[in-house]
């Protein structure tokens, strides 16, 4: 089986040691090609050539730089005395979302994994997290998550998704992991009328869009809630999954904030996003 191009950017928290704790567990079942990514954030006068040396505009004191790039070097350093020397890993300077898209996208990267601590409040409204800008932005399908699931076991994938319109998405990362893990695949749709009435239409459907994206063993689901992420999340209070998937269609700000990214911020699973057509 190739191997999956895994990216997890670290900025040497407990959160990145979850993403890779995660990588572990796909590795289990799936060929990994693990690298390591550490963004140091600085503005655009400061600039690393290609033998790594360091430049600055001088508002920015060069000597400062090459101290953090030195102490960041050694960290990186360390997480192949930790982890073996099989992962790879990478420092680059910039803006960090910014430079984590630019990056998994210019190296062909297959999955992005990121542990993030999530946004609620007010914090959600003015800046929200640094994996829910990467969602939004990133071509590469994104798996995040907020703690340890190391024990994790993947038998039910949840796929939550508008059905209306059956198309082929690009889903190969979660034919993967469905081929690979031998796992069942749950089809969601989420309306805000009632189910009953809609079922046959809607399950219709989604046997339309398994047939386009090559999906054999599903089951199809229909529930009614106020909005998808509460759709989501009663859902799986029924129905226990161990990944969640899906799309966004990479729209956010300040006044919306999209199903994907919420859920990315509020909900204790692993989760999928990948970028709709």
């Amino acid at each position: 089986m190739e191997k999956l191009k895994i990216l997890i950017p670290t900025d040497f928290s407990v959160q990145a040691e979850f993403a890779y704790l995660m990588v572990k567990k796909l590795e289990e079942h799936i060929p990994v090609d693990v690298h390591f990514l550490h963004v140091m954030n600085v503005p655009d006068t400061v600039t690393m050539d290609t033998h790594g040396a360091i430049q600055t505009c001088g508002e920015i004191d060069v000597k400062y730089v090459v101290k953090q790039k030195e102490i960041a070097e050694r960290k990186l350093a360390n997480l192949k005395i930790l982890y073996g020397e099989a992962i790879q890993t990478h420092f680059v300077l910039g803006k960090v979302t910014d430079s984590i898209v630019s990056f998994a996208e210019s190296n062909h990267f297959d999955l992005i994994v990121m542990g993030t601590k999530g946004a609620w409040g007010l914090k959600e409204k003015l800046s929200g997290s640094e994996t829910q800008f990467i969602a939004r932005r990133s071509k590469i399908p994104l798996l995040s998550l907020m703690c340890d699931r190391s024990d994790l076991k993947i038998q039910n994938v949840l796929l939550v998704h508008n059905f209306s319109e059956p198309a082929r998405e690009d889903l190969h990362l979660m034919q993967k992991l469905i081929r690979a893990f031998n796992t069942k695949l749950h089809l969601l749709q989420i309306t805000s009328g009632r189910p009953e009435t809609e079922k046959a239409t809607v399950e219709a459907k989604m046997k339309i869009f398994a047939e386009l994206n090559d999906i054999v063993n599903y089951e199809c689901h229909l529930i009614s809630d106020k909005d998808v992420e509460n759709g989501v999340i009663h859902f799986n209070q029924m129905i226990n999954m161990d990944i969640i998937c899906i799309g966004t269609h990479g729209r956010g700000g300040l006044f919306h904030h999209s199903a994907t990214e919420k859920l990315i911020n509020h909900l204790f699973k692993p989760i999928i996003s990948f970028h709709l057509k």
